[in-house]
Order: C-alpha cells, then sequence, then structure tokens
C-alpha cells in the first residue's frame, strides 16, 4: 500500500524560531525536513512539503495545505529550545493526545534518535498546537534536539544523514504496521470553531498592531469595525 505524507518544516521567512550564536532554527528545520522528504520518497511514499525554501505560512495555513493533500500522516520538524543555554537536552515528539498511530510513530521516532546518542524526553501532548489540533490526519511534531545546547548541535551536525534516516524509519516502520485511519483523531472536531475576542480600540492603529502579534503567533485573526 503507498502512503503519503506531508513533512512541514516549521517556521521561515520572517519567522526565524529559535535562534542561538547566529545559528536560525527555520535553517535546520528545512535542512532537516528535506532530507527526512527524500528518504521516504526513495521508500516509495509520496512526499508534499509545506515549504522547500524561506517562506513563511501561518500554522492554519500550514495544517489546511496537510488537510488538502489528502495524506495519510503529517510530520512537523522543529527544533527546541530551552531558557538557558546547555541547559536542556534532547529530543521530543509532541502529538494531539498519546493514542493511536500517531502515537507509535512518536514512541518509534524518539527511540530511533535516542539509540543515535540524543537524549529521550518522551512523548508529549500538545492539544492546543495548531498543526496538531488542525489536521484532519494523524500529526506528529519532532523536537530534533536543542538549538542552545552545544552537544545536541554537534550531534546534529556530525549525524545529520543518520538523524534523517531515525525520524523517516521511525515514520516507514509504523505505517508499514498499522493502517492509517482518520478516526484515529476524530476527537478533534474539525467541525467546530470557537471564536475568542482578545481586546477591543479606539484606535485603529492599537487593534492592527495586536492583529499583527497575533498572526505571528500562529492565530486566523480578523479586525471588526
Amino acid at each position: 500500500m503507498e502512503y503519503s505524507v506531508v513533512i512541514d518544516a516549521g517556521h521561515g521567512g520572517a519567522d526565524n524560531g529559535a535562534i542561538y550564536n547566529g545559528r536560525k532554527e527555520k535553517d535546520d528545520n528545512l535542512r532537516l525536513a528535506l532530507a527526512v522528504g527524500d528518504i521516504l520518497s526513495r521508500n516509495g511514499v509520496d512526499v508534499t512539503y509545506t515549504r522547500v525554501d524561506d517562506t513563511y505560512d501561518t500554522p492554519f495555513e500550514k495544517a489546511t495545505m496537510g488537510n488538502n493533500s489528502g495524506a495519510d500522516l503529517f510530520l512537523s520538524i522543529h527544533r527546541n529550545s530551552g531558557p538557558e543555554p546547555n541547559t536542556s537536552k534532547g529530543v521530543e515528539t509532541l502529538v494531539f493526545n498519546n493514542s493511536g498511530i500517531k502515537a507509535s510513530i512518536a514512541e518509534n521516532i524518539n527511540s530511533n534518535l535516542s539509540k543515535m546518542g540524543y537524549g529521550n524526553r518522551g512523548v508529549i501532548e500538545r492539544p492546543n498546537l495548531v498543526v496538531l489540533k488542525r489536521t484532519k490526519m494523524p500529526a506528529v511534531l519532532v523536537e530534533a534536539g536543542f538549538i542552545n545546547n552545544d552537544d545536541d548541535n554537534r550531534l546534529f551536525d556530525e549525524k545529520f544523514e543518520e538523524t534523517a534516516q531515525a525520524i523517516a524509519q521511525g515514520v516507514l516502520d509504523t505505517l508499514g504496521e498499522t493502517k492509517v485511519s482518520e478516526a484515529d483523531d476524530e476527537n478533534k472536531m474539525e467541525n467546530e470553531i470557537y471564536r475568542v475576542q482578545v481586546g477591543a480600540f479606539k484606535n485603529l492603529e492599537n487593534a492592527v498592531l495586536m492583529e499583527q502579534k497575533l498572526r505571528k503567533e500562529g492565530y486566523n485573526t480578523f479586525i471588526v469595525y
């Protein structure tokens, strides 16, 4: 059976993500996303990317790209960052909830990366992340080490191909064993919409500034007059 995967390189464009000593998360994300996608493609998986260059789309737009693709899995690639340099390290994979095929994929990815030397910080539920909540297919977000940890960066650079292979293999092993079902994430309630007002302003400029700030955080916003 042929599977299809959407690969999302986190951040992009004006959104650098985390930065450490001039190293930008968006660049590491894209490089790793393309490498993982290449391995999956060579193993018969139909791969689509949310970006292949230094461009920015909101998380809502990325989730929409995934949904429109009809893919079996949404795989988002990121790198983590701690409050202080060299205080946190290791990999973790985020999921909407820790159940179903997405949980198995997350566990396999973490296990493969830990065998390479990355610390395994586990599978973590993050139900409020847009790319995990609004995608109709199972979705996982891989935090491939801490960008402000020198040991993780050294491992990322020196074993880059092995890192990409570990992530791709986690996907391949799981997809080969389990049939992906859209019902896996039926509790996302994609058809329900909740509207939240965050402010009321007499000055239009202040309203626009707030909207721009929220869009940078990934929220789909609009101004009502």
